[in-house]
Order: C-alpha cells, then sequence, then structure tokens
C-alpha cells in the first residue's frame, strides 16, 4: 500500500504460555489518527513494545513506508522517524524545559559532535519554535517539561494518564492539531473513551491479544462484542 504508514501483518508475541499478542494485523495509512483501546492486559503496551523494538515478536511483519522493521533495534527504529512515548514520562530534571527540547532536537538532526560549541547553543532556533507551538515558551527557562521533537509516525502509550479529564482533552486536542498540520500519523492507546472517540479517525480494539474489531468511532462504540468485553451496553 504506497500511502501506508505502518503495515503489520500476522503479529505474535507470547511470553511462556500466555499469548500477549495473537496475529494481529492491520494497515495504518498516512496522516491518520488512530486509537487503539481494549481493557487492562489486552496486550497494548506489549504490542506498543513491539513496534519500537522493546520487544521481538515470536512472528509476523511489521514494514514502516514499506521497509520491514521487526528485528530492528530501538535506535535503528527512531532514526527512521518513529516517536514513542511511554505510561511513565521521563525528562532531564536538571536541564530546562528549552534544555531538553535542544537534547531532542540535538539526536534528531544528529548533532552529537560539534567541535569547539557547546550543545547549549545549538539547535536554540527549532527548539524555540517547538515550545511555542505547544504553547510553552514562557516555560523554557523552568525545569524539565515535555520534550517534543519530530517523527512522522507516533506512538502515545496513555499520553493523559493521571491527567484531570479538562487536561486530557486538551491535551490530545493539541496533538490531533499538531498532527494534522504537520501530516503526521499517531497511534494511540487511551482509556478515556470521550478522548478516544472524540480524536481518532479510527478505532482499533485489542482483547486477549487479538483485534476483535476496527472501525470508525460510531462502528465500535456499537459493536456488541466490544460492548460485552469492555465499554459496557450503557455506552453513550
Amino acid at each position: 500500500m504506497a500511502d501506508a504508514a505502518l503495515e503489520v501483518e500476522h503479529v505474535r508475541k507470547s511470553f511462556g504460555g500466555v499469548h500477549a499478542v495473537e496475529d494481529v494485523s492491520f494497515t495504518l495509512p498516512q496522516g491518520e489518527i488512530r486509537a487503539l483501546i481494549g481493557p487492562n492486559g489486552a496486550g497494548k503496551t506489549t504490542f506498543f513494545n513491539i513496534l519500537s523494538g522493546q520487544l521481538q515478536a515470536n512472528a509476523g511483519t511489521v514494514k514502516f513506508r514499506g521497509r520491514e522493521i521487526a528485528g530492528m533495534s530501538p535506535w535503528a527504529i527512531w532514526g527512521l522517524g518513529i516517536g514513542r512515548t511511554f505510561q511513565i514520562t521521563a525528562t532531564f530534571a536538571t536541564l530546562t524545559v528549552l534544555e531538553n527540547v535542544q537534547v531532542a532536537r540535538i539526536s534528531h538532526v544528529r548533532k552529537r559532535r560539534v567541535l569547539f560549541r557547546p550543545a547549549r547553543t545549538l539547535e536554540v532556533g527549532p527548539a524555540t519554535a517547538l515550545l511555542e507551538q505547544v504553547g510553552l515558551v514562557d516555560q523554557r527557562q523552568r525545569p524539565a517539561g515535555v520534550l517534543a521533537y519530530g517523527p512522522s509516525l507516533l506512538l502515545l502509550d496513555e499520553p493523559t494518564a493521571g491527567m484531570a479529564p479538562a487536561e486530557r482533552g486538551a491535551l490530545m486536542a493539541l496533538t490531533a492539531r499538531i498532527a494534522r498540520d504537520r501530516g503526521l500519523t499517531v497511534l494511540f492507546t487511551e482509556h478515556d473513551m470521550d478522548v478516544v472517540f472524540t480524536t481518532a479517525d479510527r478505532v482499533m480494539v485489542l482483547y486477549q491479544g487479538r483485534l476483535i474489531a476496527e472501525g470508525v468511532p460510531a462502528e465500535v462504540r456499537a459493536h456488541r462484542e466490544v460492548q460485552a468485553v469492555y465499554l459496557g451496553d450503557d455506552v453513550p
């Protein structure tokens, strides 16, 4: 598929006798924002770890822009343009917000070794522009905030965990706006169904390691099996 950002075919991952991911296949078009939902233990984080190289699948293929990435290291996958966030966010606590983003930018543009120039002087302009875009430029000299850099495929593993409902909606609205402005592709997991159904173009549902449904939000909301195992019959 020429315009596919991600193509996953028959991916499996087992831990002993536990089938954490079982025969997962889908195609994610370039520029789409898609949610992957399911109950705790469904296999969502395991699957994300396979996509980003933290785990190796037992079987199946994963292609990014037509290139096989299954078996590659996390560093190599990142270098192709796949960014990953984790449920627990980590920053360089002793650096400022601006310096954190400079670190990400310096790594992104591969300026890890520039003779006779201290790192704090590199990528100041692009880092400041990113902070302006996400509304953090006024905080640039304060201790560490959220890193922002420029992947083409962004994997977000419960990005709103621990946030208040209003903050969750605002964060994902901002994420969607930036993704659409930049033509980014996003795959995210989330337990707040209001956020899922208002943010995602399409939704996939993982249950006991298998995809049991995929479609636009209204289709998934009305899906009887999804209601039975996850959403409940009284979903608005």
